[in-house]
């Protein structure tokens, strides 16, 4: 065992975590590998070039880093927090001139919407995506909604997508009555949506959809069914299309899909008294062993109120459980898995594509700029300015 700012890291054998990309580890749902491994750390000489170019730029740039960026660009942001979160700061800084999004490409898109027209949206890195975002592409949604209207369901259906979503997916949601959701909003989103319509089309996030459905609405497992964009009529029967509550599209996130039944169990023998915390976007097996369930920020907050001495197993991304070790070393904190697996595409964002953004603008030039055309954009926006229309909600979060 080697101990990194007092959170422990097991080493790369079969009994503990497996390192990133040595390994891939077949109980995992498809496209939940860790392929390749992480970029090696950045030379030490970057830190002062970023700060010098952050620096010249002073107040026309607005650096945002996600909770699951690594520490080196965390550094950097001047503010940091969930994706939604941070598109909303950025709005309410109309005076930088330039937004860089540390965080994926779905996360930027989202910026670039509440932002003025004035202000540029820049992501250090473009291969910087999201696997799950990826899982719905417009022309399968487009196509499932056909499905959805030759069934005779579409008229009664309300499109709810997740914020980890494309524009264009927001969009569309937007053009069809629906609404926008956050891991900690989803609940008020989806009995929102079933105030307007029979049935709820969720999108991309199946996890997120089922564990909101089942565990906060009291709906049944067999309320829900799983669309797959890959196989005829997604593989459903029109019966099923018809009687189904909750049509859930067949996405998942690459990291807390990796999460199983099995790693709260293991966690449970190996820590006595553990308190088990998992992110709503992991599989529903886990959420129902878990002893608490909340989005990022609730994480953050549940850890930051939590008892000196108190053991707790993470189920979310590897940089912000070890950053959340690093910051309270009063209490035990554990990642919930026995491989290490970080999100391979926001670590994309690594200190020196931020050094390289910025000095890019210190000399003139924009790079990787986000947009979103007028369309999607307006579309999205009422889609969004739904979400924010919902009783109670002021604030929501991913």
């Amino acid at each position: 065992m080697s101990s990194i700012g007092g959170f422990t890291e097991p080493e790369a054998t079969p009994l503990a975590l497996l390192l990133l990309g040595q390994e891939s580890d077949p109980l995992s749902e498809r496209g939940v590998d860790c392929p390749g491994s992480l970029p090696s750390p950045s030379d030490p000489e970057l830190v002062a070039r970023a700060r010098a170019a952050k620096a010249a730029l002073g107040e026309r740039v607005f650096v945002l880093g996600h909770h699951y960026q690594r520490d080196e660009v965390i550094e950097f942001a001047d503010v940091t927090g969930d994706s939604f979160k941070l598109a909303r700061e950025a709005a309410a800084r109309p005076e930088s001139e330039y937004i860089v999004f540390c965080g994926v490409h779905f996360m930027a898109e989202s910026a670039d919407i509440l932002t003025s027209d004035d202000q540029l949206v820049i992501l250090p890195d473009l291969a910087a995506g999201c696997s799950m975002a990826d899982m719905a592409a417009i022309e399968q949604v487009e196509a499932c909604w056909r499905e959805l209207a030759a069934a005779g369901v579409a008229d009664s259906t309300v499109p709810v997508t997740y914020m980890n979503s494309a524009a264009a997916i927001k969009a569309f949601t937007g053009r069809h009555g629906g609404t926008v959701c956050t891991s900690s909003n989803a609940k008020a989103s989806l009995e929102w949506a079933f105030e307007q319509g029979e049935r709820v089309l969720f999108l991309p996030d199946q996890h997120l959809g089922r564990n909101t459905a089942v565990r906060d609405l009291g709906l049944s497992l067999n309320d829900c069914v799983v669309y797959n964009p890959h196989r005829p009529r997604g593989g459903l029967s029109t019966e099923q299309l018809r009687s189904a509550k909750m049509i859930l599209w067949r996405g998942h996130c690459s990291v807390h899909g990796r999460f199983t039944a099995e790693s709260v169990t293991e966690v449970r023998e190996r820590i006595p008294g553990v308190n088990v915390l998992v992110h709503p976007e992991c599989r529903h097996e886990v959420v129902l062993a878990a002893d608490y369930v909340g989005s990022t920020e609730h994480i953050i907050t549940t850890l930051e109120a939590a008892e000196p001495g108190s053991a707790w197993a993470i189920g979310t991304e590897l940089n912000l459980v070890r950053r959340l070790a690093e910051r309270h070393p009063d209490k035990q904190i554990v990642f919930l898995d026995r491989t290490v697996c970080y999100c391979s595409t926001m670590n994309r964002i690594d200190l020196p594509h931020l050094v390289w953004a910025l000095e890019n603008l210190v000399e003139g030039r924009v790079i990787n700029q986000i947009t979103v055309n007028a369309r999607d954009a307006h579309d999205a926006r009422v889609a969004l300015d739904q979400m924010l229309a919902l009783p109670g909600v002021t604030a929501p979060k991913d």
